[in-house]
């Protein structure tokens, strides 16, 4: 799979500040937990094997299942309608496969996912970890490619991350912050679902996996509406320049 297939804008306007290993908002990041556990699994197991097509094996595919925890893929479900399941059809381990190939934390060699001294180091500094991750995983992948889509939506991050960060600093609805970019209102329930379900899945979807925002979901009169926040990591992690335009939230 290519996902670098024209590299995405670059970082304008947007700053990650460098976090400790032990702040305690880099657990917001499933990606990043992700990549620790296959880094460490690997470490400790001397590899992790691979099939012929480079993708690896079940029996790790399965272990990343049950052990990443990721949000909305549990192992239960996943489990309930498919026995088997391989790489592809764990889209987080696929994406962080080549992630971690693409970053130079570890190489196929033989047959066999093994770490560079790199990963082996950096499977133990999250905080490190996560500077070399996520700024190019958000920024730099083209997201269209494992979703999937065949175009991206327009923009550019710097606009992207701006404005969310002022419309959903107390929330905002999915729907309400398409239209923020696009000034048209579309949903899942409308016509314009294709170029919501792209805006869903390339843009808040990057940023979701990396643990900067969060989603909640709830039914109105039959229809999903689904609430987008931004996580403790966002405030912790980014230095953007509409910060000097939030509000501050209000103690009752």
């Amino acid at each position: 799979m290519e996902m670098t297939r024209g590299l995405w804008q670059h970082r304008a306007m947007i700053e990650f500040r460098a976090l400790p290993d032990d702040h305690p908002d880099l657990s917001y990041s499933p990606l990043l937990r992700g990549a620790i556990l296959t880094l460490k699994y690997a470490q400790e197991h001397g590899s992790i094997g691979l099939t012929k097509t480079k993708s690896f094996k079940r029996v790790f595919v399965h272990w990343a299942v049950e052990h990443f925890d990721w949000p909305g893929k549990s192992a239960e479900e996943m489990f309930r309608y498919n026995k088997v399941i391989n790489e592809f059809e764990f889209p987080p381990l696929e994406v962080l496969h080549f992630l971690l190939i693409s970053l130079r934390l570890a190489r196929h060699l033989k047959g066999e996912f093994r770490l560079t001294k790199k990963g082996a180091e950096l499977a133990q500094c999250p905080g490190r970890l996560f500077a070399e991750l996520i700024p190019y995983f958000v920024l730099r992948v083209d997201h269209a490619s494992y979703a999937r889509f065949d175009e991206a939506p327009f923009g550019k991050w710097d606009v992207w991350m701006n404005v969310i960060n002022v419309e959903a600093d107390h929330g905002a609805t999915e729907a309400g912050l398409f239209e923020a970019f696009y000034g048209e209102a579309k949903d899942w329930h409308t016509a314009g679902w294709r170029e919501m379900a792209a805006f869903s899945c390339c843009v808040l979807r990057p940023l979701e996996w990396s643990g900067l925002l969060m989603e909640s979901q709830e039914d109105d009169a039959g229809k999903r509406v689904s609430h987008v926040f931004k996580t403790p990591l966002w405030r912790s992690a980014l230095i953007l320049d509409t910060d000097e335009m939030l509000r501050p939230v209000r103690v009752q």
